[in-house]
């Protein structure tokens, strides 16, 4: 399919409102005049980036403040039938025998063909799932019973049988037709298909956690379970490719009612599980790089990041005026000290702090909070009276502890070392010689020293060995024979995902450009609300506050599902294989991606990642163990205490991190940044002070500095020194100064094309098995061929005395032929 062919039209109308991409003027003025005041005082956010929220977060996110009166309803169900079998002892009270027991009795009840009956059955277990709660008094107990009925949900085989219902839910006509006449679709819609989403969620998700005190046959069963999420034992294919497929039908509009956050959720979760995290990423890393014989990471990339600390934000335009204002009223002379001090300390001090008084970005507020947080009197003489004078002999620089070196190690690819010898050797010789990166006969000395150094920091990545790999594969594929492919859960998932990628990704896009905050109600071609909306819209204003803070909220996990769900795939598959990754790239790129995390960050981004869309008294378990207090306005906008929302910062780096990859070392999308203007929309995310967004923000402007002029850089010196410190070094990458700038011309669809022939040649070969290859074996034995037998048809014998007659006698053949020369 060529790369005109796979464009959307649904995020094409991105670019009709392109002045929210590229402000201008006033615009900008009035823009950074309002955010000003926040980013003023923007504080250190005490975040812990990893694969999920705490489980109670987790649990409480899968339903909606819509659905809590459906709580009260599983128990009574549950009670109902329990009665009769349990003669007045509670749950907890059972032996595990009469438990399994009764799990049996409830499995039998699935198979009834009364679908009322199914669904008051169906509840009965989700109420066991969600942890007996009216037998608990505390959350902790709630958590404890949930997981072990569970684990005793899944020893009975509920999950394989619920399976089958959500199947015989997917391919219900008559509820997806009728869903597609309603004018409006509310929770009434999707009731069988949250209690068994929800069911397998709480499964999913309560078996994939560890905890200290698991028992030895809970372990084993987690295994089973991975293994057999990620197996393809559901019709022949993974359970995820289960969901993929509600998602595509959900966005194709056949089936509306689909409850989408809870699918996406689901979706998450089973690929989390079965392919592992962040954490088991970097082992599976690690053992990939001593498979292939490759020298260990340099780092842990994890601990890095963990380690660094947020640098204050760049200033906005009202914090620049009252700074100018306070270099006119006090310029001390020592101040060139206290410049030449910044430019030499590392991660002691603000890296944005540049105290040139010609700098357009002084930030006078940020002044006291540094990265260490420690002030350096001469930065503060203005204001505050100095300090007893030091003896006169310590210069000022003493006061400073120097680190160690900067957080990244360099690395240096084997590419960079021929460019660099390749243009040594024009200067100095006067011609090349290839790839050759040996031979240095007739370099002056220093030339000999930088390729030393070069080589010291030379890092094979596993992808240039399966490129490598790949390209002799299809050179000699008769010498090299098949290659082996490891059945890993990331290959059976690409090998499921592969006939219908193209229609997923474009799916998880339109999800995610229809919950984005940014997105207005024209842009939301697909109602994502179906599964949050109540039969009988609010009549008070409590209500109406209490809704709209759902809707928000119901949004924001849409995007933290989505972009979690997006990361991981492009993670995994690139360790599996290189242009397993890139595939999927390439069909995020084409489905315009790239302007749609832009538009996302093209907000007050502060004012996202402070958001309080939630209602601590009615999140789950909280709301099913305590009393419920009245619900007031003042207490619905208060919210919570938080100093940030973790699902909104979390996904905020999950963007940046998928951008970062569709980016990286790609010099058409390099440019899609710079086209699309986005350095503005990205500096303004550097107000947010946590340090792994402030990294991947960082890690985007450095990679079009260059190709952003000469003032910008100017006028950008405290980013471009927070970049210097934060981000890796690539040894002879000339990303400050831009005097080397890539002058290939931006051809981005024959980039695009080239990769896509790289693409399509690796799928032939390794997945097309019925190819009519140039290399198929010829059996050229006249016996082998004549003993060969050949199936015909019944009817031949019949008619094979008129084929003789029509083909052979009725010929003429001339045997002379055979003797003359061609």
């Amino acid at each position: 399919m060529q790369a005109e062919d796979m464009e959307v039209p649904f995020i094409n109308n991105l670019n009709d409102n392109g002045d929210r991409l590229r402000p201008k003027g006033k615009d900008v003025f009035k823009e950074q005049q309002k955010e000003s005041e926040s980013s003023m005082e923007s504080p250190n956010l005490e975040f812990e980036y990893g694969d999920t929220d705490s489980l109670t977060v987790e649990l409480s996110e899968l339903y909606s403040y819509t659905e809590e009166p459906e709580f009260a309803l599983n128990r009574d169900y549950f009670e109902e039938d329990f009665r009769s079998h349990a003669r007045g002892r509670r749950w907890i009270e059972l032996a595990v025998d009469q438990q399994r027991a009764y799990v049996m009795r409830l499995l039998d009840a699935l198979e009834v063909t009364d679908r009322d009956k199914r669904l008051k059955v169906a509840r009965a277990i989700l109420y066991l799932a969600q942890g007996v709660f009216d037998e608990c008094e505390k959350e902790v107990d709630v958590l404890h019973w949930s997981r072990h009925n569970v684990f005793l949900l899944y020893d009975m085989g509920i999950f394989t049988a619920l399976l089958e219902l959500l199947s015989m839910e997917i391919d219900n006509s008559q509820a997806c037709s009728s869903a597609v006449r309603k004018p409006a679709i509310s929770l009434a819609d999707s009731t069988e298909l949250r209690v068994l989403l929800s069911i397998m969620y709480l499964m999913v998700e309560m078996i994939r956690v560890e905890t200290e005190d698991d028992r030895p046959e809970w372990r084993s069963a987690r295994e089973a379970f991975k293994n057999e999420l990620g197996s393809p034992l559901y019709n022949g294919e993974p359970f995820s490719l289960l969901l993929f497929t509600m998602v595509t039908k959900f966005c194709s509009m056949n089936a509306p009612h689909f409850p989408m956050k809870k699918v996406l959720l689901l979706l998450w979760k089973t690929i989390l599980f079965t392919q592992g995290g962040f954490e088991e990423l970097q082992e599976m890393k690690v053992r990939g790089r001593e498979r292939l014989t490759l020298p260990p990471l340099p780092e842990d990339s994890i601990k890095v990041v963990r380690a660094m600390r947020a640098a204050s934000p760049p200033a906005s335009a009202m914090e620049l005026i009252e700074q100018q204002q306070q270099q006119k009223r006090g310029r001390r002379s020592r101040r060139p000290l206290v410049k030449q001090d910044s430019l030499d300390t590392y991660n002691e001090r603000d890296p944005f702090k540049n105290d040139d008084a010609r700098d357009e970005e002084e930030d006078p507020e940020d002044a006291d909070s540094g990265i260490e947080g420690e002030v350096d009197p001469l930065d503060r003489d203005v204001i505050i009276q100095p300090p007893p004078p030091p003896p006169p002999l310590r210069p000022p620089t003493e006061r400073v502890n120097f680190p160690k070196g900067l957080p990244w190690a360099p690395k240096v690819r084997e590419k960079d070392i021929e460019h660099f010898l390749e243009t040594s050797r024009n200067k100095f010789i006067g011609f090349t010689l290839g790839n050759d990166t040996e031979t240095l006969v007739g370099l002056p000395r220093p030339i000999h020293e930088s390729v030393k150094t070069l080589k010291q920091h030379k890092y094979v990545s596993i992808a240039e060995v399966q490129i490598k790999r790949e390209e002799e594969l299809q050179q000699c594929p008769l010498t090299l024979g098949e290659e082996e492919v490891e059945e890993t859960p990331a290959e059976m998932l690409y090998l499921g995902m592969l006939p219908n990628l193209s229609q997923y990704v474009i799916a998880l896009l339109k999800l995610l450009l229809a919950a984005a905050p940014t997105s207005k109600a024209k842009t939301d071609s697909i109602n994502i609300l179906a599964d949050v909306l109540p039969e009988e819209m609010p009549i008070t204003v409590l209500q109406s506050m209490k809704l709209g803070i759902d809707v928000n909220r119901h949004k924001e996990i849409i995007v933290k599902a989505i972009s979690a769900l997006l990361l991981l795939l492009l993670k995994h598959l690139k360790l599996n294989h290189i242009y397993q990754f890139e595939i999927v790239s390439q069909h995020l790129v084409f489905a315009n991606c790239i302007p749609l995390i832009l538009k996302f960050f093209n907000q007050n981004i502060m004012s996202y990642i402070s958001a309080k869309n939630s209602i601590c008294v009615l999140d789950f378990p909280h709301c099913v163990v305590h009393e419920m207090p009245e619900l007031t306005a003042e207490s619905l906008e208060a919210g919570d205490n938080n100093q940030f929302c973790w699902r909104n910062l979390f996904s905020c780096i999950n963007l940046l991190r998928i951008l970062n990859k569709l980016t990286k070392w790609k010099h058409s999308r390099t440019m899609m940044l710079v086209v699309f203007k986005s350095a503005p929309i990205l500096k303004r995310a550097l107000k947010v002070k946590q340090a792994m967004m402030q990294l991947y923000v960082l890690k985007l402007l450095k990679i079009q500095t260059k190709y952003l002029g000469r003032q910008w850089r100017k006028s950008n010196m405290k980013t471009m020194s927070a970049i210097y410190q934060k981000v890796r070094h690539r040894l002879n990458d000339d990303w400050a100064y831009g005097n080397d700038i890539d002058a290939r011309p931006w051809d981005f669809q024959a980039e695009e094309c080239a990769l896509r022939d790289s693409i399509e040649k690796f799928n032939s070969r390794r997945y097309d098995k019925n190819r009519n290859g140039d290399f198929t074996p010829v059996d050229n034995c006249l016996q082998s061929v004549l003993g060969q037998r050949v199936e015909l048809p019944e009817d031949f014998h019949y008619s094979y005395e008129m084929w003789l007659e029509r083909e052979v006698f009725s010929q003429p053949i001339q045997w002379e032929g055979l003797l003359q020369d061609p």
